[in-house]
């Protein structure tokens, strides 16, 4: 979510964070686990809310040059109107070069042209009211593939570019009622246009998103509670691939309850009706408490189910595009259920987190070969996809030193046919990070970080079946000089790339017509980022 509205669309990769400018970032909010009803069947696993800057912040302009061939400028800036409102406007261009690092005649960096610019209008007054209201625009050209004068191992030239415009419109609001009840209401509309062409095919499409909701909230009796009506449209235009476009329309209600048992047990209920306009009714039930046992300590335990209507927006799909999947037939909705436990304990500049988590999701999406050779079609597996995983973070902090360290370790299954089960493809078992960093706000920082990424299976690569672990190593400085930040960053300064241990064009073209290997550990190498931030 960007300021608690869906502008990111539904894409799992099409606009990512990535893609977000963060000089207008004041703070990010993590939700774990089973988010609350307002957030529907797609926040089961939690919510990630990114809230931005507000108009009291001083103009900023960043401006960034990467050794790869990567320039970026950023630009911030805001002001009050009255003593009630205000509003911020900011501004991006980046542009990269296309860049073969292993000089295979392949573009591991698409060259790229990327423009945006988001305004945002703030209204809070002493009653209580508040309005909020945003409009973004995107445009970005990506062009990869073969680079110039280069040719495939069999033979000729293959083109990978992407043309994305997005536009996007959203506003929120609150109002404070008799009895300290407050209303509420957001919308947002986001139109998502893609040009995309892959080896010889060219798809246009459209893809627009809308968004709605009001809430009623109040307190009664130790118990914090919420009631509200929704409604979430997803619409896919294409008339260059039939039978893949659709129009879904889900209107929904939700009731939700917090209550303090006592001064150490907090329990939470909520319960979510959606009515799908393809796939039917839908229940999502979500359980949860929080049991403070002692001081410094806390112990939270969440369940919940949710869903997710078919679409063919899969990461395969993502690589190659939508030409060649078959029109989309027999399908049902997906349905995932979730656990967790989680035990946080701080003391002094300590704080321990230990989290154990499990979720299955049935009817899982998957892709198989289709009507003839290069198509794909979408399936539902007949069995369950399940992921059960341990999570362990330390943190230390004592005045200017941060030190973070972070262990993960995941078994994820899904259905392989016949009642067998493998690995999910491209999953690390095990991952861990540790990083350190020096700050100091008047004069800077300086901070290093490991990471250590384990085995992964490859369900679909023509050189192995698993992949071999690898470290990477990433370093940042920043020095301030009166109203201006040189930074300096240091990205996998180990040098780790996929294609030093195979090559990332395959001999023969993939089920799809691709000409390179899903990717499973960095390509780019070592990159440098030189820059400048600039307060005004």
């Amino acid at each position: 979510l960007s300021d608690g509205l869906p502008l990111a669309g539904n894409e799992p990769a099409g606009f990512g964070l990535l893609q977000t400018p963060p000089l207008d970032l004041e703070r990010v909010e993590v939700v774990k686990g089973a988010a609350s009803a307002q957030y529907g069947g797609s926040g089961l696993g939690g919510v990630v809310n990114l809230t931005s800057r507000r108009p009291d912040g001083e103009p900023e302009l960043l401006l960034n040059r990467s050794s790869l061939g990567a320039s970026d400028a950023v630009a911030f800036g805001g002001a009050g109107i009255s003593s009630s409102a205000g509003w911020t406007l900011t501004g991006a261009a980046s542009l990269q070069e296309r860049e073969d690092v292993d000089d295979d005649g392949w573009a591991d960096l698409a060259k790229s042209e990327r423009l945006m610019v988001r305004p945002r209008f703030y209204y809070d007054d002493e009653a209580g009211r508040q309005l909020y209201m945003t409009a973004g625009y995107m445009n970005e050209d990506r062009d990869g593939g073969t680079m110039p004068g280069a040719t495939l191992p069999g033979g000729g030239t293959f083109v990978d570019a992407l043309h994305t415009q997005r536009v996007d419109a959203g506003a929120v609001g609150r109002l404070v009622l008799d009895g300290a009840r407050i209303a509420g209401a957001r919308f947002s509309v986001v139109v998502s246009d893609h040009d995309r062409t892959y080896g010889d095919t060219r798809v246009r499409d459209s893809r627009t998103t809308t968004f709605g909701e009001v809430t009623l909230a109040g307190h009664r009796s130790g118990h914090s509670w919420l009631a509200g009506a929704a409604f979430d449209g997803d619409r896919l235009e294409t008339s260059d691939v039939p039978g893949v476009g659709y129009s879904y329309a889900v209107p929904a209600v939700f009731v939700q309850d917090e209550f303090a048992a006592s001064d150490r047990i907090l329990l939470s209920a909520s319960g979510r009706i959606d009515w799908h306009s393809d796939y039917g009714t839908f229940f999502s039930p979500r359980v949860a408490a929080i049991f403070l046992p002692a001081e410094g300590w806390s112990i939270r335990a969440s369940a919940g189910s949710g869903f997710s209507a078919p679409s063919p927006f899969v990461d395969e799909i993502e690589t190659v595009g939508l030409a060649p999947l078959d029109p989309l037939a027999g399908l049902v909705a997906e349905r995932a259920v979730n656990a967790s436990l989680d035990l946080q304990w701080t003391g002094g500049p300590w704080e321990a987190n230990f989290s154990v988590f499990g979720s299955e999701v049935r009817h899982a999406l998957d892709l198989r070969a289709g009507s003839s050779p290069g198509r794909l079609e979408l399936f539902n597996d007949a069995g369950p996809l399940r992921v059960r995983g341990v999570e362990a973070l330390v943190r230390y902090v004592d005045g200017a030193l941060h030190v973070i360290g972070s262990y993960t370790r995941l078994d994820a299954t899904e259905s392989a046919g016949a009642g067998v089960r493998r690995d999910v493809d491209r999953i690390p078992r095990q991952s861990g990070e540790l990083a350190a960093l020096l700050e100091d706000e008047s004069r800077g920082r300086i901070g290093v970080e490991v990471s250590w990424t384990g085995t992964q299976a490859l369900q679909d690569n023509p050189y192995r079946t698993g992949s071999p672990s690898y470290f990477e190593l990433n370093a940042l400085a920043e020095l301030k000089i009166g109203e201006a930040a040189v930074f300096l960053n240091a990205i996998n300064l180990t040098d780790e790339r996929q294609t030093r241990f195979d090559p990332l064009l395959r001999p023969s073209p993939g089920p799809a017509g691709q000409p390179v290997t899903e990717l499973w550990a960095p390509i780019a190498g070592r990159v440098f980022n030189l820059g400048v931030r600039l307060e005004f």
